[in-house]
């Protein structure tokens, strides 16, 4: 049985990540496996020993990208809707932001091509679903509008580091004085200061 240390499990993770690169170099539509095969240093036949097509490959970064928003999802369903829960439900979602950045660009500068996919769809599902737990029961419009904010905006605040590193050509921890770590902890407070103002159900 495969587990999360395994070799297989490695190596698509090496996959995964050697794509993220040259899909963020040259594009999602202009990456083939055979560049894909050649960085890794494998042969096309050993690759689709793990992914067949590049969808798969977007599949698996949906998969990996999706685990904490799956583990909050499951931590969310069922409860009674509370500002506790809310809240926590949000630091759930932002924990771990930070290392899944290349994903969180991924999707940034690929969403034509995804928007469509099936793994893209996916993950659309799933953000709905998350928005539904913040919100909770008989939500107001502006209460959907500020459980979408505040869930995106951890995906907003890497959009803007990236946004000022490209202008400043700065290294990482240079952007306009602020590192990863520090813009998903002022992703996080802008959540949660949203978030705060939803209202709870009227009984």
């Amino acid at each position: 049985m495969t587990t999360p240390q395994s070799p297989r499990s490695d190596t698509r993770a090496r996959i995964i990540d050697v794509a993220l690169e040259l899909f963020a170099e040259h594009g999602y539509e202009k990456t083939s496996l055979r560049e894909i095969a050649d960085r890794l240093g494998v042969t096309k036949a050993a690759l689709y020993y793990h992914f067949k097509t590049k969808d798969d490959i977007v599949r698996g970064i949906v998969e990996k990208m999706a685990a904490p928003l799956d583990d909050a999802i499951a931590f969310g369903e069922g409860k009674d809707w509370s500002p506790e829960l809310r809240d926590e439900l949000l630091r759930r979602f932002a924990a771990g932001m930070g290392e899944r950045a290349p994903l969180l660009r991924f999707f940034h500068e690929n969403q034509p091509a995804l928007r469509e996919s099936a793994a893209g769809l996916a993950f659309k599902e799933r953000m709905i679903k998350m928005i539904t737990l913040l919100h909770g029961p008989e939500p107001s419009f502006r209460d959907k509008l500020r459980a979408t904010v505040a869930l995106t905006s951890m995906h907003s605040a890497m959009f803007l580091l990236k946004t000022d590193l490209c202008e400043t050509g700065r290294e990482l921890s240079a952007g306009s004085g602020v590192g990863l770590e520090e813009a998903m902890e002022a992703a996080l407070e802008v959540a949660l200061e949203v978030a705060a103002h939803i209202e709870p159900p009227a009984h």
